[in-house]
């Protein structure tokens, strides 16, 4: 693809503030690095998985508040993990995850678990306690 034809269709997710780094070949026939901000079809195809992480998010957000899934299972599904790489990120096995993402398993967590977590997420020890944080996103 020439420089020149590289796509500028800023009406995806990003709307133009991220870019994706192609390859070009510029008026010598020479490869050359070059921005784009995406093109139609590939900013649709974004848009359609991010709706469907967001519906997950918001199914798995019912579930905590309804109290058949503990806060771990709601950050997880946020941050589009799965056991598997929770497990790689804290060092805690599957089985362990598992158990964890029942409320009142997760509610006796000691502070050397939770810390595992909430450093994986990024976030506080009170902000993983906190269930009315999940009520008001």
């Amino acid at each position: 693809m020439k420089k020149k034809d590289i796509p500028q269709d800023n009406e995806g997710l990003s709307e133009g503030k991220l870019r994706d780094l192609c390859y070009a070949v510029d008026e010598n026939g020479n490869y050359m690095t070059a921005y784009s901000t995406g093109w139609t079809p590939k900013n649709v195809a974004m848009k359609m998985a991010w709706d469907v992480i967001e519906k997950k998010v918001e199914e798995t957000r019912k579930k905590v508040l309804s109290g058949k899934l503990s806060q771990l299972a709601y950050y997880m599904e946020k941050n589009i993990m799965n056991l598997k790489l929770l497990s790689q990120y804290t060092g805690i096995p599957k089985r362990k995850i598992r158990k964890h993402m029942k409320p009142k398993v997760f509610e006796g967590l000691d502070d050397e678990n939770l810390k595992k977590y909430s450093q994986t997420f990024d976030i506080s020890l009170e902000e993983l306690k906190d269930i009315k944080r999940i009520e008001n996103t």
